[in-house]
């Protein structure tokens, strides 16, 4: 009897020490580039040239096993995920870009072991990677730099962040 109490006890702490091992991958990126033809347009769809980072970016993500895509409400940001989202068939979930850390909290309690994608803008990127308790890579994103692609492996208390470039360079 004392041998099965014993063996119960020790499979549940293994059970539990290797859930809280699972990590969560995530890949941040700013929008694709957006239409100009006209500036007061707050909400415009993506330029000719947005469209094919857009298609870049699916080609770079469609083998990773994404299983979440996050995008905040703007055309812009919808359109640069939808080709990967319409490629493997998941929906585009959105978030409040002005509240990093309620994205980052619902997917640290949700989504144990993982694959994120999400899409922001040039001035919300670096607080979402802090909100995961990363370190940001760059110190800013100017307006017209697009094609970083920023990868986060979020572990327990832990994030390590990693900056690499997708699509025309």
């Amino acid at each position: 009897m004392r041998k099965l109490i014993l063996f119960l006890f020790l499979s549940a702490t293994l059970s539990i020490n290797l859930k809280a091992q699972k990590s969560v991958k995530i890949w941040i990126v700013r929008h694709a580039e957006k239409d100009m033809d006209n500036p007061t347009d707050k909400d415009p769809d993506l330029s000719e040239k947005g469209k094919m980072r857009a298609e870049a970016l699916m080609k770079e993500l469609k083998g990773k096993g994404i299983d979440s895509i996050f995008s905040t409400p703007y055309k812009r940001t919808k359109f640069t995920a939808f080709p990967l989202a319409d490629r493997i068939g998941l929906a585009i979930n959105t978030y409040d870009p002005a509240k990093p850390e309620l994205l980052a909290e619902r997917i640290r309690k949700n989504s144990d072991g993982k694959k994120i994608l999400i899409v922001g803008h040039s001035n919300t990127i670096l607080p979402l990677i802090k909100a995961f308790g990363g370190t940001t890579p760059v110190e800013e994103i100017k307006d017209e730099e697009y094609g970083y692609i920023f990868t986060l492996l979020v572990k327990a208390n832990k994030t390590d962040v990693e900056v690499g470039k997708y699509g025309d360079k």
